[in-house]
């Protein structure tokens, strides 16, 4: 099937709606670990309950990814996106009047469903849409994306100092929500129906072992990017940083994402063989654990940088290996929708596992050093992800 191509000035809005839409997919989960030392004073919660603010989104994330591009080929791309986004800010807002742990993880499970509904739909769009640089557009996507969990997680403890209440800093997201529908909805009567592929999106990778060995590569890489969104900032405010200094590391960290997430996939856009980009961004994210462990009071701000950098662009690089298995964008975005559901379920553990680590020994410490032998482990992984050899595994 042909890509379809859409008018420049549709184009332009089009990613400006993308983006806009991308800012949602973190603020709802980034703005806790900041706040949680204030959460855990009002509401009961132990390392291991406050983690499942985390963890039950990511999994609903990856449980979604398998009936997402159903929903979208049943009821329209542009439908389903502009649903989601109402999910989200509603489950955002609610927020406000939240008491109990309980209310606080249903809103956060409803919020990662509908993080997932977007995820799932926007790199087949992508890949359709801009096909002749999807490196290009993937990294300003995924770029959104990490600037959400910036903005959220440097400025949710300035709303609650000037708000006084930290479900302000957690609620006030729901804006950006609300902003990014509007522009989506604006632009319906550009967006053309994606192409249609021979066969189902998830139908077809279940039983193949490179798509799983794709899902586990994701999978491992995020769990590194959960774990710090969730216990970063707690880390520190145990190192005796206060919420706000702690909330804006965390920021920095993610601006460094968003550096990386916009700079990597242009590195690589020209490149059919990655395995080098991703080597690199590997061995940054190794330091950066290292650092954390070994020297935290010191040279504070390079261990947050080398993360940031490591895993802002390992994010997008591992949707574009996906991605760079298969040409059709429909079969390739089912191709990332297993990949991610996959990858979330497997993800979605990590900050539990930190945080029994915290409840047992008292430190984040030996989480730190689990992250880093995983990392090890993806070095490994990558060596096999020849280009010449896509076709052998997945047709």
């Amino acid at each position: 099937m042909q890509t379809v191509h859409a008018k420049p000035t549709t184009a332009l809005w089009l990613m400006i709606s993308v983006v806009l839409v991308a800012l949602n997919l973190r603020p709802s989960m980034a703005a806790v670990g900041p706040l949680l030392s204030s959460i855990r004073g009002d509401v009961p919660l132990s390392f291991s309950s406050a983690a499942l603010l985390t963890m039950l989104p990511v999994m609903a994330m990856g449980l979604a990814m398998f009936f997402g591009m159903g929903l979208a080929r049943r009821f329209g791309e542009h439908r389903s996106i502009a649903v989601s986004l109402v999910v989200i800010g509603v489950a955002t807002l609610s927020r406000l009047w939240l008491d109990s742990a309980l209310e606080l993880i249903v809103s956060a499970i409803a919020a990662g469903v509908g993080i997932a509904m977007i995820q799932a739909l926007m790199p087949a769009l992508i890949k359709s849409r801009f096909s002749d640089n999807v490196s290009l557009f993937m990294g300003l996507y995924v770029t959104a994306i990490m600037g959400g969990a910036a903005l959220a997680a440097s400025f949710a403890p300035l709303v609650q100092v000037q708000t006084g209440s930290w479900r302000a800093g957690l609620a006030i997201w729901a804006v950006l929500a609300a902003l990014a529908w509007v522009c989506w909805s604006a632009q319906r009567s550009g967006l053309a129906p994606l192409p249609q592929a021979d066969a189902g999106p998830q139908d077809a990778f279940s039983g193949n072992r490179r798509a799983w060995l794709l899902a586990v590569f994701f999978g491992l890489g995020t769990a590194s990017y959960t774990c710090v969104l969730a216990w970063l900032a707690p880390y520190y405010v145990e190192q005796g940083w206060s919420e706000q200094d702690a909330g804006l590391l965390l920021g920095f960290l993610t601006a460094m994402e968003v550096v990386s997430g916009l700079v990597t996939p242009a590195i690589a856009n020209r490149r059919r063989d990655k395995r080098g980009v991703v080597a690199v961004l590997l061995v940054l994210i190794i330091l950066g654990f290292c650092g954390l462990v070994l020297s935290p009071g010191h040279l504070t701000l390079l261990w947050p940088c080398l993360l940031g950098l490591g895993i802002g662009g390992l994010f997008p690089m591992s949707l574009i290996l996906s991605l760079d298995h298969l040409d059709n964008p429909r079969r390739a975005g089912g191709l990332t929708a297993f990949v991610q559901g996959v990858g979330y379920l497997i993800a979605g553990l990590s900050p539990l596992i930190a945080g029994m680590i915290r409840d047992h020994l008292g430190s984040f410490e030996w989480a730190w050093w689990s992250l880093t032998a995983v990392i090890v482990v993806m070095l490994l992984i990558v060596t096999r992800f020849n280009p010449q050899r896509y076709a052998r595994h997945i047709r």
